[in-house]
Parts: structure tokens; C-alpha cells; sequence
């Protein structure tokens, strides 16, 4: 079915809507594809929140996000979604799942005609065990690396995330401050980020949520120090207008991780804005990040405080063009419309045997 078409059904999480008012990568990722797809003239149906907002056809799945009547426990909606969309697979060429393995048992015998994108890490103990027992379910990876603990599976490739290019505007950096953009937890670390910015003597935007379960860790760790920091200002989460600023106007994005990274969407957003960015070599950061063009990649906070010294030899508009050329949205819409016809094509050949 090459250049044709595709029939496209896209289901998406219910804890958040699609795009998330604010926090949320997955749901952000689903938005940014479905609407790409959409532009470029393909039938895409999105099983979402009804509080949604897309060019595609909506099948609201419930009112709004769950998240907003404080349901975190999706299970009970998860399984009504899948019901919803299995009495209309026929009607796609291709079932696009964002929701974990929720769907396993109920499309196993139709796993000819499905794909399911791995958000989230995978060096999870009870994971092996998901993928031994349905081996054939059709996998995408978001990087390479996130594959590294899966046993084998039927991987039909690596997409990585792409975004709008009107999405941000190409920066100049004029704030003159480090940025962290993101979550507020130890693996993402915050701590780090504070005593990379001191030592270079610059100011540190954090722009971060906090979850209750990070609020503690938040209290009792973080808020301490930050009192003591007069240099780093906590603003606390931003939405995605407010993100046109933010990395825009920073001098770095600071992404001092220390836990499997899957992806890392703040790093292209900050690319997508011209911002390099100072990452730690952990997960995808070595793939997301060309070191000594679009940021550096680096392996502690000694090295980090070195590459922000550094910042100066970069080309903001040759991190903007990077951005476009990996990480855009119809970048990532080609990668995945290849996948989708082969996919496609092999369940034809299925139908006929």
C-alpha cells in the first residue's frame, strides 16, 4: 500500500488528554503524531480522553483526563478502551497502541494488524515475563537503547519523538540562565543541575513538577538546598506556551540524569529552540545528542561545569537545524508510515493464507 493512505486507529492513555495541559510526554507524543498524520492527508481515529483536542476523528473514551478527578488507577477505563476499539478493528489498516501491554490479551490473535510504542524504561523485573509470553506482538522502540533489557521480540523498529517545527521558535539566548526543564525527582537530578549552575558561576531556571509521590523528596531534599542557592529560582510547571520562552531565552538546558532515559524529550525541545543542551551519558542521551554540535554529552558534574565554559563554540541555528532534520514531527511521521505499511501489508498476506 505504498503512497496510499492509511486507515489509523492511534490509542492513547486516559490519565491525561491529548496534548496535556501541562505534564505529560506520551500524550504529548500521540498529539504531535496524530496531527502530523492528519496533515498529511491519512484517516487517523484517536482514542482519548474526551477532553482531547485534534484534527483527527475523537472517540472520547471518558469525559476528561482521569487525572483531573484524581483517578490514577486507569485499569477499569484501559480495559472499556480496548473493548471499544476491538469491535472496530476491521476498520483500520493499522492499530497504534500507547498503552503499555494492557492490550496484549485482547489483540493477540490480531497482532497482524497492531503496533505498540514503548514509552517508559524496560529494565523492569516483571517485564521479561510480559514479552516471553506474547512474543509476537509487533514492538517500536523510541531509542535503541531502551531495547537493550528486552529479550527478543518482534522489534519492527526505532522511531524517535518528533515535534511540530512551528511548535518553538528558534531562540537567541538572551536570558543569559541554565535551564531545567521537566520533573523533580532524583533520577532526573535536580541537585546536580543546582551545583553545575553555582559553579559556573550563572543563574538556574527550574521549570519542573512535582508528583505527590516526588513531594516529599521534593520537601525534605531539594527545597532545602534551593533556599541556600540564591542563584537557582524554582518556577514551578509551565505549560506549552510558556515553553516558547523558557529554552528559548537560556543559555543550556542542563539534563544531568541518572537513571535509563528512554528518550528525553526536554532535550529536543530545547534543540527545537536552538538551546544546547549539557546532558549526562546515561539511556538515550548519546543517541538524542550529537556531542560538540548540538550540546555536550558528559559523564559527571566536574565535566559538566567544563562544558558549560564551553557553550560558546556552539551554533544555535545548527542546533535548530539538527532538531529539523532528526527530530521534527514529520520526521518522525515518515518513520512511523513506514512501519504502518509494512505492517499493513503483512496483514493482507495474512488474510490471504
Amino acid at each position: 500500500m505504498k503512497g496510499l493512505a492509511v486507515k489509523i486507529a492511534q490509542i492513547a492513555p486516559l490519565v491525561e488528554s491529548v496534548p496535556p495541559r501541562l505534564y505529560g510526554g506520551t500524550e504529548r507524543v500521540v498529539s504531535w503524531l496524530t496531527e502530523e498524520l492528519v496533515a498529511q492527508g491519512h484517516d487517523v481515529t484517536l482514542f482519548a480522553s474526551g477532553d482531547s483536542q485534534t484534527a483527527a476523528r475523537l472517540v472520547p473514551m471518558t469525559p476528561r483526563a482521569l487525572r483531573l478527578d484524581g483517578i490514577h488507577n486507569c485499569q477499569s477505563y484501559n480495559q472499556a478502551m480496548l473493548e471499544a476499539v476491538a469491535a472496530r478493528a476491521d476498520e483500520f489498516d493499522i492499530l497504534h497502541f500507547h498503552v503499555d501491554f494492557f492490550h496484549n490479551l485482547i489483540f493477540r490473535n490480531m497482532a497482524h494488524k497492531t503496533l505498540t510504542t514503548l514509552h517508559g524504561r524496560q529494565d523492569l523485573p516483571e517485564l521479561p515475563d510480559i514479552y516471553r509470553a506474547f512474543p509476537d506482538m509487533p514492538l517500536v522502540s523510541i531509542s535503541n537503547h531502551q531495547r537493550k533489557p528486552v529479550p527478543p521480540v518482534n522489534w519492527q523498529g526505532t522511531v524517535y519523538h518528533g515535534l511540530p517545527m512551528a511548535q518553538f521558535h528558534a531562540g537567541k539566548g538572551e536570558g543569559g540562565y541554565l535551564a531545567f526543564l521537566g520533573r523533580i525527582c532524583a533520577d532526573k537530578g535536580p541537585l546536580d543541575a543546582i551545583q553545575i549552575a553555582r559553579r559556573a558561576g550563572m543563574k538556574l531556571k527550574i521549570a519542573a513538577k512535582v508528583d505527590p509521590v516526588d513531594q516529599a523528596y521534593f520537601d525534605d531534599v531539594v527545597k532545602p538546598v534551593l533556599d541556600q542557592s540564591p542563584h537557582a529560582e524554582f518556577i514551578g510547571e509551565i505549560n506549552d506556551s510558556q515553553k516558547q520562552d523558557f529554552p528559548g531565552r537560556a543559555r543550556a538546558l542542563l539534563f544531568p540524569i541518572a537513571w535509563p532515559e528512554p528518550f528525553g524529550l526536554v532535550m529536543i525541545e530545547a534543540m527545537a529552540c536552538g538551546t544546547p543542551v549539557v546532558a549526562f551519558s546515561c539511556g538515550s542521551v548519546p543517541e538524542v545528542m550529537e556531542d560538540g554540535l548540538t550540546g555536550f554529552v558528559v559523564t559527571n558534574v566536574d565535566e559538566a561545569v567544563r562544558a558549560v565554559s564551553r557553550l560558546g563554540e556552539l551554533d544555535r541555528g545548527k542546533v535548530r537545524a539538527r532538531f529539523a532534520t532528526r527530530f521534527s514531527a514529520p520526521a518522525m511521521a515518515r518513520e512511523y508510515l513506514k512501519i504502518y505499511r509494512a505492517v499493513a501489508d503483512s496483514d493482507k498476506a495474512f488474510q490471504a493464507a
